[in-house]
């Protein structure tokens, strides 16, 4: 039985009460038009500098541009020190949260300055100056964002690598960076059980032949026995405690390097994406003020990534404490002990501000809302999403759940490479479309233009959708100032599709709206060529998302005779439509297809399976599932949570 469609509204404006006392007003996008680099300017004036900026901007030697030329500051003291030399020592920065079930800790902003103090001198003792490079391979303990502290304040980058990552992974990425130090856990808690991560690091330095790293920091985290290398490891407990919790911070330059982050990479060597001082936390720190509404005073916020990835370095580490927040740490899955364990965080610890992926809200639904409801979640007044588009179906669920129809929800499209947030709602400014990330933010320029680099202009609601490249055409603070030792790889992979005009492509296809607001569809390789029609997946999935039986979908083109690319889905349904035939749940989902884009974009095939392949992070592999429906032979399986998900789809299949 299909549902028939209720209406529910097209537009959300935001709260009069939100509005009134909102950080950010339409002014801002009148100052920034007005006079970009004078706005940048005042941006970067909310951050401590030691020696003061002398020109805002240099772009002549493009691709590489250089923010704040002249200015120095050290990023750990904008992050912990003047908070504490402003009078809020007391205040608490990180509220941290064990996945045991009350193993937890609140560490205040005095004590976090000792911390990071005593691991800089520590850490110094060891050896490190600053240009080095450390790869931190860690779980979400407080004691990795104290060293990711500590290598700013030293000057040394950071090169974080997710714990999750295979110990190939971390090799290739020590390898790369020529990295001096690795800084880990003795192991990490998986779903309850003790594994060792300790052991991961010894392999994949093993397999280096002339490796640089001169010691390994251990700190204890499950108390499981690990190989021990003498002269090399060292135990964190034993320097950093007995390390002076004094330690005066040195000024860098504003384009000294601050970290160093690899993507992925699902074929070839990963790219080190680098970022600098000054650019980087001016926007980071502008960007968590006006997109999540700070109130540092009596707001406590919780983003739910990972420091393995970008969004867990500007949203957890730079961008929070660069403003005094406080904030949630949360070390394990959403579902370990039970399916309610975000909730019960958010109750326990009255968080206001909660930032997640679209796969996490699609795995509430899943769940579903009876578990949200059985929880005190009135303390929420913002909801943010990030890592993909947010289907709209999941986008008024999460406002309806989560923020019982009241909250404003700010999507953010942004990426490793831009460093910190690009497009987003601003909250108390902006009326929102579910799906879409709306507007680039005061100060930042982007378009959507077509093969040849024209404007494409914003379509009707229901006429034709026109889909285009995403570019940046100006430059922006935060953005990566190249590819670890590879500078040609830096200009090919990022500059080279439009390099007449010297515009960014993101790599992501877009759209307008029908009131020119930007509707990002994912990455162009996920945009599928059918018949000559380009249709994105995530439009696709959207569409199936939006059937009532349907709790996730994942959508790839597959090579067809026919067309050039066939439509493959594969979608989860959710429980009470499990027991619905096969072939009406597959005729329905082409007919929800065909209604909401276009019969050409019905798929070939459609697959109820029990699970879809993802990574910790909750990273849907697509690059996995092509293979799958291509009939290849599976490509690297290593970051899954759970690589025999693969027997179930084939089953399916």
């Amino acid at each position: 039985m299909t549902e028939t469609h209720t209406e529910v509204p097209t537009l959300y404006p935001p709260p009069a009460e939100f509005a009134a006392n909102a950080n950010a007003t339409e002014e801002l996008y009148a100052e920034a038009e007005a006079d970009r680099l004078a706005f940048w300017a005042e941006q970067a004036n909310r951050l401590a500098w030691q020696t003061p900026f002398s020109e805002v901007l240099d772009w002549s030697d493009r691709p590489f541009a250089k923010w704040f030329v002249g200015g120095k500051l050290n990023v750990a003291y904008n992050c912990v020190d003047r908070h504490v030399e402003a009078g809020n020592g007391d205040r608490v920065a990180i509220h941290w949260e064990g996945e045991p079930v009350g193993d937890a800790r609140t560490i205040t902003y005095a004590e976090l300055k000792d911390e990071v103090c005593r691991a800089a001198n520590a850490l110094t003792q060891l050896g490190l100056v600053a240009g080095d490079r450390v790869a931190i391979y860690m779980p979400m303990v407080p004691e990795a964002i104290v060293a990711m502290l500590a290598c700013a304040r030293l000057g040394v980058m950071h090169s974080v690598v997710f714990a999750g990552f295979s110990a190939s992974a971390l090799r290739a990425r020590v390898e790369d960076a020529a990295a001096k130090m690795v800084i880990t856990t003795d192991g990490q808690y998986r779903r309850g059980q003790a594994v060792s991560l300790k052991a991961g690091v010894d392999d994949a330095l093993a397999g280096l032949d002339d490796s640089p790293v001169e010691h390994v920091v251990v700190v204890r985290r499950t108390s499981i026995d690990v190989p021990w290398t003498e002269g090399r490891d060292v135990w964190w407990d034993q320097v950093v405690p007995a390390a002076p919790a004094e330690h005066t911070p040195e000024a860098f330059d504003s384009e000294h390097p601050l970290f160093l982050l690899y993507t992925s990479g699902t074929t070839g060597k990963p790219k080190g994406i680098m970022h600098t001082s000054g650019g980087y936390l001016t926007q980071a720190s502008y960007t968590h003020h006006y997109v999540f509404d700070l109130k540092p005073e009596s707001d406590v916020y919780w983003c739910t990534a990972d420091i393995g990835w970008v969004t867990g370095h500007t949203y957890i580490v730079y961008g929070p404490l660069s403003n005094g927040a406080t904030q949630v740490v949360y070390e394990g899955t959403p579902a370990s002990p039970t399916e309610h364990r975000h909730f019960e965080v958010i109750e326990k610890y009255g968080v206001s501000i909660y930032y997640t992926a679209p796969t996490l809200v699609r795995t509430f639904m899943k769940w579903g809302r009876e578990i949200a409801f059985a929880h005190d979640l009135s303390s929420l007044r913002l909801l943010g999403s990030v890592g993909e588009p947010i289907n709209p179906e999941a986008w008024r669920w999460y406002r309806l759940v989560f923020g019982n129809d009241r909250t404003p929800i700010v999507d953010t499209w942004w990426q490793t490479e831009t460093g910190a947030a690009m497009i987003s709602p601003l909250p108390g400014v902006t009326s929102c479309k579910p799906g879409s990330a709306m507007r680039p933010l005061p100060g930042i320029s982007a378009k959507i233009v077509d093969d040849d680099g024209n404007e494409l202009a914003p379509s009707p609601d229901h006429g034709e959708h026109v889909t285009g490249y995403l570019v940046l055409d100006k430059p922006w603070p935060s953005m990566l100032r190249g590819i670890w030792g590879d500078p040609e790889r830096f200009t090919e992979t990022y500059w080279s599709r439009f390099a007449e005009q010297g515009w960014y492509f993101a790599g992501d296809g877009a759209r307008y709206g029908s009131d020119g607001e930007i509707w990002v569809l994912g990455r162009i390789d996920d945009v599928m060529n059918i018949s000559g029609h380009r249709i994105s997946t995530a439009e696709v999935e959207s569409a199936l998302v939006g059937h009532s039986g349907v709790a996730e979908a994942a959508v790839v083109g597959a090579s067809d005779d026919h067309t050039g690319q066939a439509i493959c889905a594969f979608v989860i349904l959710k429980a009470h439509h499990a027991d619905m035939s096969h072939e009406q749940m597959v005729d329905e989902l082409r007919a929800e297809v065909s209604r909401e884009i276009s019969p050409i974009a019905k798929p070939r095939e459609i697959h109820v399976v029990p699970e879809l392949p993802k990574t910790r992070s909750g990273k849907i592999m697509r690059r996995l599932l092509r293979d799958v429906a291509e009939g290849r032979e599976l490509g690297d399986t290593s970051t899954l949570v759970d690589p025999g998900v693969f027997e179930a789809i084939r089953a399916s299949k």
